[in-house]
């Protein structure tokens, strides 16, 4: 049947989603508008497509063995120069992520594997583009905030043209928290 590409991840909801997605592409980011802008579970992951029904059950468990949590960005970060990454980072919720992240990867799962870097729950807003670009990013974001309640992440796989595409969503189990209103001026940025 050949291989895929896949990744799980939190999608960042309706309208930081759009407006970091933008953002990115502003920056000069090439590949923005093909990643959904995320918190990464499982980087992008080759994998035999014959066993996506394995991997899917696998991710049906993680998410009935997780609970809705607040999850809020504030800032930026930047991982270089170890990596050319910009980030905003998340300041609530990141110690969820990172056992989520476990569970998927688990050693007993389909799934499992080392990662390149110590795992480092973040939002991606330039990724290999000029040093100016980064040291804007970096700035203009950095008082960049969001926040939603978090109740499941999903499944991607990377197509041909390199765009990420979600093939199914997985919800937690328990009590799922309701969407919390936001106010205009959170998670919106100035205009220049």
């Amino acid at each position: 049947m050949g291989t895929v590409t896949i990744g799980v991840s939190i999608a960042v909801p309706e309208p930081h989603g759009s407006l970091l997605q933008e953002r990115r592409a502003g920056f000069g980011d090439a590949a923005a508008h093909g990643i959904p802008t995320h918190v990464t579970l499982l980087p992008p992951t080759e994998v035999d497509s014959a066993a996506l029904p394995a991997i899917e059950a696998h991710l049906v468990e993680v998410a009935a063995a997780g609970r809705p949590f607040p999850l809020r960005l504030s800032g930026t970060g930047t991982f270089r120069p170890v990596s050319p990454v910009v980030f905003v980072q998340i300041v609530e919720g990141a110690e969820a992520c990172t056992w989520l992240q476990k569970q998927v990867r688990d050693a007993s799962g389909p799934v499992a594997r080392e990662l390149q870097f110590p795992y480092h729950p973040h939002v991606t807003v330039a990724h290999s583009i000029t040093e100016e670009a980064m040291d804007r990013a970096f700035a203009e974001l950095a008082d960049y905030e969001a926040d939603w309640p978090c109740t499941g992440f999903a499944l991607y796989e990377q197509g041909a043209d390199a765009v990420w595409r979600k093939l199914r969503e997985f919800t937690f189990g328990g009590t799922v928290v309701p969407p919390q209103p936001t106010h205009v001026e959170r998670g919106t940025l100035p205009t220049r």
